[in-house]
């Protein structure tokens, strides 16, 4: 029996014109005991609508390894290396992640004390919150009143060693009901979201480089960034800005001698655009908190050079000149009619392609409100693949 897709349910913020080939719910399959034909078609449905929603899915933490495994057989290790962030106290990560005993691949994540919970007895688990992670933050009287932000865009990556995962999977175990939230971007366009408590919100990366203009597309296919060693460790003192989207630059990072010991080979330098493996198509996927340096290649020949950035090509180390021109070409498609922030239900899970989208935690949490996910995503076993030269040919 074949399953059945039918479109997410849009709020009234976004514009359908941009979500034709984003999400799906799945309907007519156990995620918890798919068949090997029904696999295939969610594999196939995850890369051409880059995400999945399953509604009342009944999972255990050993069924959800297994299906992110589906996506790339040969992976193994949490997508960033299982217990490696917990133990490194620094890195930003920490507070955040809990691993189930009996699945190490698979994360508690969430809000609140949580007992006897899959072999945890009890685990203290903290909501992310801008309050902590940017330079400023909403007002209490306006928190009190249901103002919030985005907490940190990003892709689920070590970005140090390990490749990038494929997908990720989130299931919601404990859903708290709530009051409509503000998603407030405080950088001066007045752009606002209402969002549902403890939302998390999605932006397509194929979006992102789609509503590029010329110049941009072409600086974007012809470009690579490089990360940071223990990109996570090293921003930590760093402040994000008021979208979530990278960091504010003064020059708080950690300098090199306190960032953990690293090995240049172990350093990832990957391209801005991510070539989708059914679609073909090309996802700007870039997580700017952790970029250090942009290397642009020059124009193919025959390209036309007019308005080109950066025809010669160029090796880009000033942080606070990367950072602005990462900004500008991604902070277009963080605009609230391209943002779809999932309400959560109990028992919903979503599966989305982490090379193919960016996404945030939203909102905030008293700390006596128990929310509970499992999150699993596992470092792949390939890396990713950037634009061929045709697509450079196309679109520098």
């Amino acid at each position: 029996m074949a399953i059945e897709l039918v479109p997410l349910p849009l709020p009234a913020s976004a514009d359908p014109s941009k979500f034709g080939a984003f999400g799906r719910e799945v309907k007519g399959v156990d995620p918890g005991n798919p068949t090997p034909e029904q696999l295939k078609e969610i594999e196939e449905a995850l890369y051409k609508y880059d995400a999945l929603l399953f509604r009342d899915a009944d999972v255990t933490p050993e069924q959800q390894y297994r299906l992110t495994k589906h996506f790339d057989p040969a992976s193994e290790n949490y997508g960033h290396g299982n217990n490696k962030t917990g133990e490194t106290k620094k890195s930003i990560l920490h507070p955040d992640l809990k691993t189930i005993p009996s699945v190490p691949q698979v994360q508690l994540i969430g809000n609140g004390t949580v007992y006897d919970h899959w072999g945890l007895a009890e685990a203290k688990l903290k909501h992310p919150s801008h309050t902590t992670f940017h330079k400023t933050k909403v007002s209490d009287e306006d928190a009190d009143k249901g103002v919030t932000r985005y907490y940190r865009w990003h892709i689920d990556a070590a970005l140090y060693d390990l490749d990038p995962p494929k997908v990720t999977t989130l299931y919601g175990v404990t859903v708290p009901e709530g009051p409509t939230q503000v998603c407030r971007y405080d950088d001066g366009t007045g752009d606002e979201l209402p969002v549902p408590l403890g939302t998390t919100a999605f932006v397509s990366g194929r979006t992102m480089f789609d509503i590029l203009p010329k110049e941009y597309k072409s600086l974007a296919v012809r470009s690579k960034v490089r990360y940071a060693p223990h990109p996570y460790v090293w921003m930590a003192p760093a402040n994000a800005m008021s979208t979530g989207l990278g960091i504010e630059s003064e020059g708080l990072e950690l300098p090199p001698d306190e960032v953990p010991a690293w090995e240049e080979a172990k350093i990832k330098v990957l391209p801005i655009l991510w070539k989708n493996p059914v679609t073909g198509a090309l996802h700007f996927q870039v997580h700017p908190c952790g970029v250090q340096e942009l290397i642009v290649d020059p124009l193919p020949a025959g390209a036309a050079r007019e308005g080109a950035l950066y025809p010669d090509g160029a090796h880009l180390k000033d942080l606070t000149e990367v950072r602005e021109i990462l900004y500008k070409m991604q902070r277009p498609a963080i605009a609230p009619p391209l943002v779809y922030p999932h309400d959560w239900r109990p028992k919903d899970l979503v599966i989305f392609h982490n090379r193919g989208v960016l996404h945030t935690v939203v909102g905030a949490f008293k700390p006596d409100t128990v929310r509970a996910f499992h999150q699993c995503n596992l470092a792949a076993s390939v890396p990713v693949v950037g634009p061929s030269d045709d697509d450079v040919k196309q679109w520098a």
